[in-house]
């Protein structure tokens, strides 16, 4: 697993405030809050819906390698280190946020969590160079992404054997084209949040 990549500071991404902050909620660093950056489309997920996703993956999660697609406020790529996941890595568009990210993986001192600053659609669009056992794609909303990556994971080659895979959307977002091979195995929805878990079927 690379080790975390660093980022340059660029006047194209001035520092914006930081008005709020996730909490994680189960395992080791259970109760630390980390902050957020102010930032148009960051909905982190809320505390209600993690508690629920990671008791659907309490079977997998311990020693499992994940991937966050569109980490955002790195809720749940921290939660699942937190709880035991062996690696994450975490992909983010922004750099500013992804520098904030990068700050707050060096407050944890979680050392088998990476943060990469790249474009997710561009990043998986390549041959696989690492398998995930969990995958989290939660991207902002009403942009379409949720199929295309779910595609691009799948086309590529970077999903483990029996690969379990959460998406989270806004209610109504139409599933069609999703892998043949992926099986719901948990739904629910919150507001106007759905989110579900999927297993990967060889």
């Amino acid at each position: 697993m690379k080790a975390i990549r660093s980022l340059s500071t660029s006047n194209n991404h001035p520092a914006t405030k930081v008005p709020g902050e996730i909490r994680i909620i189960g395992g080791k660093w259970r109760g630390r809050k980390l902050p957020v950056m102010d930032s148009t489309g960051l909905r982190p997920t809320t505390d209600r819906v993690k508690e629920t996703l990671f008791n659907w993956l309490m079977p997998v999660i311990s020693e499992a390698t994940c991937l966050d697609c569109y980490s955002g406020s790195g809720a749940l790529g921290f939660e699942a280190v937190s709880r035991g996941a062996k690696t994450a890595v975490l992909l983010e568009k922004s750099p500013a946020i992804a520098k904030q990210l990068i700050s707050n993986q060096q407050k944890l001192q979680a050392d088998n969590l990476s943060v990469i600053a790249a474009d997710t659609l561009n990043w998986l669009n390549q041959p696989a160079t690492y398998q995930f056992d969990v995958v989290f794609i939660d991207p902002p909303f009403h942009q379409n992404l949720v199929i295309k990556t779910a595609q691009l994971l799948e086309e590529n080659g970077w999903l483990s054997k029996e690969a379990w895979i959460y998406l989270e959307t806004e209610s109504q977002y139409p599933l069609t084209n999703l892998p043949v091979n992926w099986q719901l195995h948990r739904e629910k929805q919150a507001g106007q949040v759905d989110y579900r878990l999927f297993i990967r079927q060889e």
